[in-house]
């Protein structure tokens, strides 16, 4: 089956077929329906647009002579395709577009590479596509769509049909090289439906971290369990002797599954969908793949979602399926230059792996002339696909982040439920959250799972398990005590709170376990070679209240500290293990084992009493001290290095001690912190983002506003002298009587007093001048016989100057005692004009 193009000179051959003029008549007849006649697309879905013609190019509403002759091309091949296959469907040809001009599917779709670094791979731009459009399901879901919007309406209104999915992602696959087609054919319901509620959710892929749970330390001279000395030879035997209980067991132990299990698709086979191939050969692809539009997903070509192909197209030609599908797609070939294998609609028209052949091979070899004549005379005998009428693509940073329509999108899938959201929308920071259930019918809750971004509390991730009633926290590195990791039951009960620490602390914490009878804390890489504490206190320990419980030593009682070896040190001298049993006044110090040796030293100490009003101390002896040491001579330790060796352990508790309440009031710090940030939630708006950009412009207009408003009202109240008294007594306008006559009075004294502090400070620099001329005359009177002539000149200058300054000073207070009273008259004159205190101060 070809479709051809015949030369000008064979239309005017004087002998032709009646048959070929009459074929001839009708392809005119045709091409002049196409150029002049408009489909209507269904009402309600032009109307939903809600566009304006003129924010489209001419191409959507009109075809070009081109486009004309293509469709009457495609017309001619469709009716050959029924006539030699009336089996088979009709292909998808020419759909109308949102205008309802009828348009070429290869046509509608448009190369564009976008600026956006999101979109430059094949994974970017699936993502994107299946979550920024909403599904519009095929109706009926059996027959092709007789519309195809162009991928630049699809965007605005982020509703589209399977195949404007495919179409606007095979756009942008071809905008950034991938050598994409869009597939027509058929798929199961499920993936036709966009139906993931049997699907196991991704977001479920790590396991649900188990409640909390205490730490223990594993025992390496725990005695092992015995071995089960069963047969395993006599054990299969059992197995094949039953097998009807073991299927009945197996039946038992699936109940989910079997009561999932859905009734049969009467319409298996026949749900038309479209999905994107790419071919191998560009982009570094090694394989052939498909992409399901709907959820962004690769498959291999042998999915078993997919039950078959029609055809396939892309922006250089259209190609019909001639393989046997009814196994599916795993048999099929892809070599679309193979005509056995697919039948191009455009026969020696460009293809895209002709294009990347020839770019390849651009320089190795020169085409002789006779070569090059004749692939120029067979370009011009085949038809080249039309430009694309599409308006130009434009996927802005906003889209991105928005990403969603309408900022929200929700998933269902097995056992789970999955809700997303852009950026900002939600006031706690909330992207994503995760619901799993217990039961296929998504009824009773089992996990709550949150992830969050931008919050100025640096938490990420929130996990709630509705079970256990348990909450988990993670954070990110940067806030308050160096918290990453926080598990609780509640913040404003006394259970057991979980934390972990960056390592990055002072005192090397990574973990802490609180629970109401211990405190267990880990370090890492600290100088002391200390690893492990746990704290045994005598009551619960108290986190909600206003004060941590006072006196902690008085509750403690037991602390045990481990350590790592130090290489440094003997073994019988370095500690591996202090026990500080406050409860019985004892200290117990287990040291590290040699290496020939399987039993460890061991020393326990008994402190002295405190001397108290009716006893004095009690004095240090030595059967305080029980020793069992490995590997050293009998003689005996001295009472002294016993003693100081006890003093230094008792300066130790005391500073374990007070740790360990810093520790606990630490602990409350951080329970009232997260109250607190859970009670207001604040977010770190980012300049780089559109949101945070719009936000950081309000804030400045906002500011800049603010601004003007302060400027305008100190010019306006810059020459008003009532303002200062005004805003100071705060007094409102209109004034009553006696509050004119107190303004009056009190603008009045405010000037008097003004003058006379001018005037004083005058009189102050005309005394000061004076006294400064006296002293210096004085001086030169005592010393004017010694004096030399640069002196005596210096003196003279001196003078000279003071005296100036001293009528100065007598000429400006006279000028003030001269102006006094006419300023003084000139304010009581503007007072009693001024329209807010005339109609009082009249009378």
């Amino acid at each position: 089956m070809e479709t051809v193009l015949e030369s000008e000179e064979d239309e005017q051959r004087p002998t032709r077929d009646p048959q070929e003029e009459e074929e001839e008549e009708g392809d005119r007849e045709l091409e002049e329906t196409f150029r002049n006649t408009q489909v209507s697309a269904p009402r309600q879905l032009l109307l939903s647009l809600n566009m304006a013609d003129s924010s489209f190019p001419e191409s959507h509403r009109i075809n070009s002579a081109a486009e004309t002759r293509l469709l009457t091309f495609a017309n001619n091949f469709q009716r050959q395709f029924s006539h030699m296959f009336p089996e088979r469907r009709p292909l998808l040809l020419g759909p109308i577009n949102e205008f309802g001009v009828q348009k070429f599917v290869s046509t509608t779709l448009r190369a564009t590479a976008t600026v956006q670094p999101e979109l430059f791979t094949w994974g970017g731009c699936a993502e994107f596509v299946a979550s920024f459009l909403s599904l519009e399901p095929l109706d009926p879901p059996i027959e092709l769509p007789s519309y195809l919007f162009s991928p630049a309406s699809v965007l605005r209104t982020q509703r589209a049909t399977c195949f404007e999915f495919s179409t606007l992602l095979c756009s942008l696959l071809l905008g950034v090289n991938y050598d994409a087609y869009c597939v027509s054919g058929y798929a199961d319901r499920e993936t036709c439906l966009l139906d993931q509620s049997l699907q196991h959710c991704p977001l479920l892929d790590t396991p649900v971290q188990s409640v909390i749970s205490e730490e223990s330390q594993e025992n390496k001279y725990k005695e092992k369990p015995q071995r089960s000395l069963k047969s395993h030879f006599m054990t299969q035997e059992e197995q094949k002797k039953k097998p009807s209980s073991e299927a009945a067991l197996l039946e038992n132990l699936k109940p989910d599954e079997q009561s999932e299990q859905r009734p049969a698709d009467r319409l298996r086979g026949l749900w038309l969908h479209c999905w994107v191939l790419v071919l191998s050969g560009s982009r570094s692809v090694q394989e052939n793949f498909f992409i399901e539009p709907l959820t962004g997903a690769r498959h291999s070509t042998g999915s078993a979602h997919f039950l078959g192909i029609e055809s396939v197209w892309n922006n250089h030609n259209y190609y019909v399926n001639m393989q046997d599908c009814r196994s599916g797609c795993s048999e099929m070939g892809f070599d679309l230059e193979d005509v056995n294998l697919w039948e191009p609609l455009l026969f020696g028209a460009t293809s895209k792996k002709q294009l990347i052949h020839e770019a390849s091979n651009k320089n190795l070899y020169k085409m002789t002339p006779d070569v090059q004549e004749e692939l120029e005379e067979l370009e011009e005998q085949a038809f080249e696909m039309p430009r694309s009428w599409v308006s130009d693509i434009s996927i802005t940073k906003k889209d991105l982040e928005t990403r969603w329509p309408g900022g929200h999108k929700r998933t269902r899938y097995r056992k789970a439920e999955v809700e997303r959201f852009a950026p900002y929308l939600r006031p706690n920071g909330l992207t994503t959250r995760l619901v799993s259930y217990k039961d296929l019918d998504c009824k009773e809750v089992l996990m709550v799972k949150e992830w969050y971004q931008h919050r100025t509390d640096h938490l990420e991730e929130r996990e709630v398990n509705k079970v256990d009633n348990v909450t988990t926290e993670r954070f990110r590195r940067g806030r308050p005590f160096d918290l990453l990791f926080h598990r609780f039951e509640s913040l404003t009960t006394e259970g057991v709170h979980e934390m972990k620490f960056c390592s990055i602390r002072v005192d090397n914490l990574v973990q802490r376990l609180v629970s109401p009878g211990e405190m267990t804390e880990t370090f890492q890489r600290r100088a002391d070679s200390l690893y492990y504490r746990r704290v045994h206190f005598g009551r619960q320990v108290q986190f909600s209240g206003e004060h941590v419980n006072s006196e902690p030593a008085t509750r403690l009682i037991q602390v045990v500290e481990r350590f790592h070896r130090d290489s440094s040190k003997p073994a019988n001298q370095d500690v591996a293990e202090r026990v500080f049993l406050l409860a019985q006044r004892r200290i117990e110090v287990t040291y590290h084992l040699d290496a020939d040796t399987f039993i460890p030293s061991h020393r326990s100490f008994i402190k002295p009493r405190e001397a108290t009003e009716q006893k004095k101390a009690e004095d240090f002896t030595q059967d305080m001290v029980s020793s069992f040491m490995v590997g050293l001579s009998d003689t005996p330790v001295k009472t002294l290095t016993l003693y100081e060796m006890l003093v230094s352990l008792m300066k130790d508790e005391e500073m374990v001690v007070h740790q360990i309440e810093e520790s606990l009031k630490e602990v409350r710090d951080i329970v009232s912190c997260r109250e607190e940030e859970e009670g207001d939630v604040q977010l770190f708006f980012c300049p780089w983002t559109t949101t945070g950009a719009a936000r950081a412009r309000s804030k400045r207009q906002d500011m800049e506003r603010q601004a003007a408003e302060e400027q305008s009202w100190l010019h306006e109240n810059e020459k008003d002298i009532l303002a200062p008294l005004l805003m100071r007594l705060d007094l409102s306008d209109p004034l009553s009587a006696e509050d004119a006559k107190q303004l009056h009075q009190e603008c009045l004294s405010e000037f008097k007093q003004k003058l006379v502090e001018d005037a004083n400070l005058i009189q102050e620099r005309y005394q000061k001048e004076t006294q400064q001329l006296q002293r210096k005359q004085q001086w030169y009177q005592q010393n004017q016989l010694d004096m030399t002539e640069p002196q005596e000149d210096e003196y003279q200058t001196y003078c000279s100057d003071r005296t100036l300054q001293i009528r100065v000073a007598m000429r400006r207070l006279k000028m003030h005692q001269e102006e006094a009273p006419l300023k003084y008259q000139a304010l009581d004159e503007r007072l009693r004009e001024d329209p807010r205190l005339a109609p009082h101060l009249l009378s």
